[in-house]
């Protein structure tokens, strides 16, 4: 192949099946400048969703004060917005992998600004709350769109990059939002700059929008899928299930106050997950196209990949939220103070990204390893850390360091895992085939805070901040060598599969 075709952008699929008719509006191939425009506008509206939940945990206690919100209500700016995030995850990747993915992630883009007006004019904290809600419905609906766009505009080398250029993005808003944040809050005041950091959201939610109806491939529409097959084909029980079952297995953990009679929860969300595959099987079965490809958890890259991503964000999320308690309620640091000791480790995670992205193609699940191999060493030394520290050898300041070698590690991570993982998902699946590791990144979130946070808590109980530190950190580390176990499971995997291929030349490699 010459060098203008390998710069092509292939077809989603032939207009012949019913459920991929729609999804032609936005499948066909584009030159090389226009694929990076169209990876620039959803860079913007990642970086801007991103910023948004780094901000408000920053802006907290200013909305306590400008709302008179209880604890329950502050609980709930945050989990409300995860709650809906994550429930319609799926939903939205399989209807945009049908009715167009371009279309759906501009409607996603519309409804997160407009929920940040909403949210930014909050006349108290019932209305910010709802608004939170709506934020997280736009977000869950153009996050899986952006995936499936990437997956559809880009290709070998090039993706790789993509995915790195995305990992930059994720980077910089971490380090970014809480800076942004704290600055908006002084310029705005205790009564008008927690509404600035919502407000902060709607031009780049207007930018984008105008971006996307300029640059991505016309003809931009979304068709809808009427009655019969083609309504089917959006398997709307299908959804229900899935929605459900995620809802029961995420709310126990974000509302643990709610008693033991809340955590009942959990095996009603495995049932519904069961009555989901199901009926996903029962669907193909009546020859019809499930919301989920079930096929694609027998591809042993994809499955190992959403388990080691799953596993990553159920340890290091909560390092982040360790060190806030840690450096503020243990040593009495400002939030402005505690958002810096993030910073090195967020820029270095953005710069990683981008390094890795350029190399995932050529070294493969390697990166992921040997990733995860720094998280556990900057772990180790933020423990040591601790250790000098409570002991009166060392500045608290220097845990700056050892969390900057987490954050090599999570730009080495992130972007090549997602990149390996969804390679051999068929297009027709893309959005919610990445929806799908999102939906485990979510759960493993939300499951890993609660567990690890609670841990940290008891151990406070009975003994000092850096006891609890020690201890919240060791679990982080015991879940991400989990998390190591797998990527060298999947790498020797690569390998076995590699090597029947090597030895007969008539057969691809994969």
């Amino acid at each position: 192949m010459n060098r203008t075709g390998k710069r092509k952008v292939l077809d989603l699929a032939s207009s012949k099946a019913d459920t991929n008719t729609s999804a032609q509006a936005d499948a066909h191939p584009t030159t090389d400048p226009v694929r990076w425009r169209i990876l620039s506008v959803l860079l913007i509206t990642i970086f801007m969703t991103l910023v948004s939940v780094s901000i408000v945990n920053v802006a907290l206690p200013s909305i306590r004060l400008g709302l008179d919100a209880s604890e329950a209500d502050l609980q709930w700016v945050l989990s409300g917005y995860a709650l809906t995030f994550g429930v319609v995850l799926v939903a939205a990747g399989r209807a945009g992998d049908i009715m167009g993915r371009g279309g759906l992630f501009l409607i996603g883009v519309a409804i997160f600004t407009l929920a940040s007006v909403a949210a930014g004019m909050a006349p108290n904290a019932e209305w910010l709350n709802a608004a939170r809600f709506v934020q997280g419905v736009g977000s869950g609906l153009l996050n899986p769109q952006g995936l499936g766009m990437i997956q559809h505009y880009f290709r070998g080398d090039a993706r790789g990059r993509a995915f790195g250029y995305f990992g930059t993005t994720v980077g910089l808003s971490v380090a970014v939002g809480p800076v942004l944040g704290g600055l908006l809050i002084q310029l705005g005041g205790p009564d008008i700059g927690w509404r600035l950091t919502f407000l902060v959201n709607v031009p780049f939610g207007v930018l984008a929008i105008a971006l996307g109806l300029w640059w991505f491939p016309r003809p931009l529409i979304i068709r809808l899928p009427r009655t019969g097959s083609g309504l089917r084909s959006l398997d709307p029980v299908g959804a229900v299930l899935l929605g459900l079952a995620v809802l029961a297995v995420l709310f126990p953990f974000m509302e643990g106050r709610g008693g033991a009679a809340l955590w009942l929860l959990l095996p009603a969300g495995f049932v519904l997950a069961w009555l989901w595959v199901r009926w996903e099987q029962r669907y193909v079965r009546l020859g019809l196209s499930p919301m989920v490809d079930l096929k694609i958890f027998s591809t042993q890259s994809y499955t190992n990949g959403i388990t080691i991503m799953a596993l990553y964000f159920m340890g290091v999320t909560s390092v982040w939220v360790l060190v806030a308690l840690y450096v503020q309620e243990g040593d009495g640091k400002t939030a402005l103070q505690s958002a810096s000791f993030g910073i090195p480790a967020a820029l270095l995670s953005a710069y990683a990204a981008h390094w890795a992205g350029s190399r995932v193609a050529y070294l493969g699940r390697k990166l992921v390893v040997a990733g995860l191999i720094i998280a556990l060493f900057g772990l180790g030394l933020s423990i040591l850390v601790v250790f000098l520290f409570e002991a009166g050898h060392l500045s608290i300041w220097w845990l700056m360091a050892s969390l900057s070698l987490i954050g090599v590690a999570q730009g080495t991570v992130i972007s090549p895992n997602q990149t390996l993982t969804l390679a051999n998902v068929p297009l027709d699946y893309a959005g919610s085939s990445g929806a799908i590791m999102q939906t485990g990144q979510r759960i493993g979130t939300a499951v890993g805070i609660a567990v690890i946070t609670a841990a940290v808590f008891a151990t406070l109980a009975v003994s000092s901040w850096g006891t609890a530190m020690v201890v919240g950190l060791g679990l982080i580390a015991f879940v991400v060598v989990l998390a190591l176990l797998v990527a060298l499971k999947d790498l020797r995997d690569r390998k076995q599969q590699a090597t029947p291929d090597k030895a007969r030349p008539d057969r691809k490699t994969r």
